[in-house]
This record gives structure tokens, sequence and C-alpha cells, in this order.
């Protein structure tokens, strides 16, 4: 059995007590203190996520932003120097073979990729470009995200530049003796600040960034809650390549422009679904009682006819009530429709519920 990777804050991690897991390869931290307590600093304070594993990547050359978008559903040729935009990578099929960020730093393209699907990706991307064109992946590099309303404050103490930042704006600057490329996003619904840099580099800066008080350290699991809770998908379990943006409510990644001629990868695929609507849609599910509906759980209509599966699901710290997504046919997926799961013998009952489950805070 092969051992996991590590992450350049392994160490780091260890020394805080984390209780590191395998994922996607690499050894990661899900906890510290405890994911409820990690969850809710994020949402009032500041939260600091390693998230090394996933990939990093540049693409450069004079027709690198046509080339992506020939096979992404957004408008790349017209992401403006200092942005980036949420994208989807797909397939002939018309299925997501990821969804990445994409942030135009003028000379190049910063990609970055979910963690397990990074190598499947670059392979990809690269048998799709023209010879002027180079994906130079950078999956060495450190990648830590800072989350939750003192992001900024606790940031621009350190690194002055980000002051002016927006919501998915895109930096490179020279801070803290190296050179980081900046963005403000956030997977948590929080606004927040994605920082890529060397390896060497990372420790001072998570350090740097831990010594405030309003920051502490979270893993995986208050991760996946916050992002569950902000109705935010997970590759793997909400989308993979056999799903399309349609069905997954994420039509709002198919750029203006793409969606007058379709010109990507396996648009014709989408448009087709797009057109006579998808016969399934990922929908926000909430829990009767108090114990989550996990992954996987079958899901059925007041007449016991199954209609569709939960492909996330967890219990939520912000609302104190257990949510989920899932798949469900389209006649079952309107805001208000009451659904069953069941759990271990039980029937729990279900209801569709609109997303996010709780508000955006990004800084528009």
């Amino acid at each position: 059995m092969n051992q996991p990777l590590t992450v350049p804050l392994d160490a780091l991690h260890r020394s805080l007590g984390a209780r590191m897991v395998d994922f996607a390869g690499y050894a990661m931290p899900v906890q510290y203190e405890g994911i409820i307590a990690e969850h809710l600093h994020c949402r009032s304070h500041a939260a600091l996520f390693d998230v090394s594993h996933m990939g990093q990547a540049r693409l450069s050359g004079p027709g690198a932003a046509l080339a992506l978008e020939r096979i992404v559903t957004g408008d790349i040729t017209g992401l403006k120097p200092g942005r980036q935009r949420y994208t989807l990578l797909m397939n002939e099929a018309g299925g997501i073979v990821d969804d990445l960020m994409v942030a135009n730093l003028g000379d190049h393209l910063l990609l970055v990729l979910n963690a397990g699907r990074k190598t499947i990706d670059a392979t990809h991307i690269a048998a799709h470009l023209p010879p002027d064109v180079t994906l130079s992946t950078q999956f060495d590099r450190a990648l830590l995200a800072l989350q939750g309303p003192d992001a900024a404050a606790v940031l621009q103490s350190l690194i002055p530049e980000t002051a002016t930042m927006r919501f998915m704006d895109a930096i490179a600057v020279s801070a803290l003796g190296t050179r980081l490329t900046i963005t403000r996003s956030g997977y948590t619904g929080e606004d927040g600040f994605e920082i890529g840099l060397p390896a060497s580099h990372a420790e001072a800066l998570a350090t740097a960034l831990l010594d405030d008080p309003r920051v502490k350290p979270a893993g995986l699991g208050a991760r996946d809650s916050l992002r569950l809770e902000a109705g935010l998908p997970l590759y793997g379990n909400d989308i993979d390549d056999h799903r399309n943006p349609i069905e997954a409510g994420l039509g709002f990644a198919i750029g203006k422009r793409r969606k007058m001629t379709w010109d990507f990868l396996g648009g014709a695929a989408v448009r087709a679904i797009h057109d006579r609507g998808p016969r399934e849609m990922l929908v926000g599910l909430r829990a009767e009682g108090r114990v989550p509906v996990r992954h996987d759980a079958e899901l059925f209509d007041h007449n016991g006819v199954a209609v569709g599966r939960v492909t996330s699901g967890t219990f939520a710290p912000s609302l104190d009530a257990p949510i989920a997504l899932g798949y469900v046919r389209a006649d079952s997926a309107a805001d208000g429709v009451s659904l069953r799961a069941v759990l271990r013998g039980r029937n729990i009952p279900m209801l569709v519920t609109p997303l996010p489950f709780i508000p955006h805070r990004y800084v528009r």
C-alpha cells in the first residue's frame, strides 16, 4: 500500500495537534480542536485552511485564453487581467471533467485544479493545446486559504496590496521574501483569499497568519460543512464526468457569449439538455431531526417511488440542523417538495430547499 504524499505544512499540522487522514492521496488535516468549533470560528472570525494538495498550473502563450476556451464553459478571452473566473473543464459527451478557477495574471493564466483530478486535468488540457500554448504544472507549490469575515483585515496587516482587492480579483505580488499569487474568493461562502507560494515559504506565512488571534487553523471537516452550507458542489460527490452543467445547477458557469455558440468541447450535448430541460437536478435538502443523511442514501417521493440519491450530507453547525445535496427527478426538484430518505431502516423526511442554505458573504 502506497504511503500518502505530504503537503509542505505537514509538520506544522502535526505540531498543532491535527488529526490527519488520507485524502486524494495526501496526508491532510481533517480537524484540530473539532469540526464544529472550526466551522463556527470561520463564520465569525477567520480560519486558515491548507489546500496545497490542489493543483496549480500556468497556461502561457499568445493563444492561451482561446485555447482554454475550446475545452471550458467560461468566457476566458474576455477575462481581464487581474480577474479570475470559475469554470468547468468538459469532455466530448458534455460531462464535467473538473471544476476549476482560472485567473488572468497578465502574462499567463493561473489554473487551480481539484486535488484528485489535477493529473487527469493536466493530461486532458495538454491534449487540446496548439503548439504555441504551454501548460506548466506547479504541483509542488503551496496553497493556503484564509476565510472568514476577519480575513481581509488580517491579510492586509501582512500584505497591504490586498486592501483594494474585490471578489474574484487576482494579483501577483512580492511580499514576505517571496513571490505570491493571491485571489479573493472562497469555497466556504465567506469572504476570503487563496495564497499560492513556494513550498519553502509556506510555514513562515502560515505561522504569521496564525499569530493573529483572529485566525485559527481549520481542517477538511470544517471545509466540507462550510461549503455544503454555502451550497457549493464537491467534485466526485456532487459533480463528475458523467454529470452535465445544467442538471448540476452550474449553468451560470457557461458564459453568456458561450451560450450563443456552444462552441466548447461537449457544447452540443450540453445545449441539447439546456433546450429540452434536464431529467434530474441537483437540489438542496433539509432533513428532519438531528442525524445527517449521508452520500448515496436513496430518496423517495410520497408514493414510495425512488426519485434520486443524496450526493453530500452533513450536520450544519450554522443552522443546527442536517442538510444535504442530491440529484432528484426534475418533477420532484421544486422547492418545498417533501421526500424521504431511508437511514438504517428508518424513514427520514427531507424537504427540497433553496440554495444556498446560508447567504454568501463575498465582498463584491
